[in-house]
């Protein structure tokens, strides 16, 4: 595009030295013509050029004044780049707007119900749970681990903490409801044939003397009828009554132990000999170190598998996930508004750091390289203005010719 605009100003050039010469020996109006013509279009030419070399340089290297623009203000211009990217682009007003228009949450919903979508996520697991694997299969991470583990260890009060953890599953009388259990199953144990047969054959070696006439697993079938019945009543009896005084005893002895574990220096004491013990075994090491082990290789060898489970149930989970969001307007609307209420402060956070970042990304900009840049990117249509410059000049150098010319006749 240079050698074409250049080529029309040297055409122009020639044009305009041929309308001289001619017009000197073969005299004729349209040779005034034909030179105003090419005059006004070199002067359009030249013109054009100053303007188009003076954005990115100094014209054939001279300092004039107001040329090389774009390197000259380099900052000027990052700063008012950075200004019109925030106003026009990151405005609350504009991308809260854009938010409500994209609907996140639908959009979320009926990508993540996709199959392939689920799939995809579950493939992004396999890769996010790989690349953790490989960076925790170290044996500084081991060791590390290790250490916290002993020292937590070390801080705690194993009688305490019992005491504390039993105290939270005994309130509301949630041992009571364990008590019920227990009672169902010594009453299904005892009803069971292989638990009476045991009773029976027990029974009947006590009973020596009736063994020589053959009575003893007779008496023993009876005695183990009788046992059972009266077990059977009291467990009834105990289930029955929430008063009961078994009921109270076991909450007495619940409480007391309770308090013993939180408060007697002789558990605490023992809690602590406990963890000395536990602390000074090499078996702790060894055991949590061989725990790790396998948990990678477990890991490791469901991760390589196409049909890996922890994949599949990240898909699954993603896909349900997407279903229930499509299903439930009220939990999309809820999400959307939620993103609506965090955005501005997100919006008003970043919106300054992005500005700043554009003005010292451009000031860190060469300028020589930078005005490459750009008139590599628009120089060919900044040669169009060459070429505008040398047609339209000779245009208007024709026409003011022609009215001279009128004017004087």
């Amino acid at each position: 595009m240079k050698r074409i605009a250049l080529g029309l100003l040297c055409g122009a050039a020639l044009l305009y030295a041929l309308a001289i010469a001619m017009e000197g020996r073969f005299p004729h109006p349209g040779w005034g013509y034909l030179a105003a013509f090419a005059e006004a279009a070199m002067v359009g030419a030249i013109a054009d050029w100053f303007a188009v070399v003076a954005l990115f340089r100094h014209p054939l290297g001279l300092p004039i004044p107001h040329t090389a623009i774009i390197p000259s203000n380099k900052d000027r211009i990052g700063a008012k780049l950075a200004g019109f990217i925030c106003n026009n682009f990151l405005s609350t007003e504009q991308v809260l707007a854009k938010l409500r228009e994209f609907d996140t949450a639908g959009r979320l919903a009926d990508w993540l119900a996709r199959p392939a979508s689920a799939e995809r996520m579950g493939g992004w697991g396999v890769m996010a749970a790989r690349y953790g694997l490989s960076a925790f299969d170290d044996a500084r991470v081991r060791d590390f681990l290790g250490r916290i583990a002993s020292a937590g260890l070390a801080q705690v009060d194993i009688s305490r903490v019992a005491g504390q953890a039993l105290d939270a599953l005994t309130a509301g009388g949630r041992h009571q409801a364990l008590l019920d259990e227990a009672l169902a199953q010594v009453a299904e144990l005892l009803e069971g044939e292989t638990a009476q047969a045991q009773i029976t054959e027990a029974i009947a070696r006590e009973i020596r003397t009736l063994r020589y006439v053959g009575l003893d697993q007779v008496a023993a079938r009876m005695a183990t009828k009788k046992i059972v019945a009266a077990v059977a009543n009291s467990v009834a009896e105990l289930a029955a009554e929430p008063g009961h005084p078994l009921r109270a005893r076991f909450d007495g002895f619940t409480a007391d132990f309770i308090a013993r574990l939180q408060l007697d220096p002789a558990f605490q004491q023992r809690g602590e000999e406990i963890r000395a013990e536990l602390m000074a075994h090499p078996a702790l090491g060894d055991y949590l170190h061989g725990l790790w082990g396998e948990l990678l290789a477990w890991l490791h060898d469901d991760l390589a598998r196409p049909d890996s489970s922890i994949a599949q149930r990240i898909a699954k989970l993603a896909g349900a996930l997407g279903t229930r969001l499509q299903a439930d307007a009220e939990i999309r609307h809820w999400i959307n508004e939620q993103i609506e209420a965090a955005a501005p402060l997100a919006i008003e956070r970043y919106r300054e750091d992005i500005r700043v970042y554009i003005v010292e990304r451009v000031g860190q900009w060469n300028a020589d390289e930078m005005t490459d840049e750009l008139e590599r990117h628009i120089g060919r249509d900044l040669q169009f203005i060459r070429i505008n410059g040398t047609l339209v000049g000779g245009l208007v150098g024709l026409a003011i010719h022609a009215v001279t010319q009128w004017a004087r006749a």
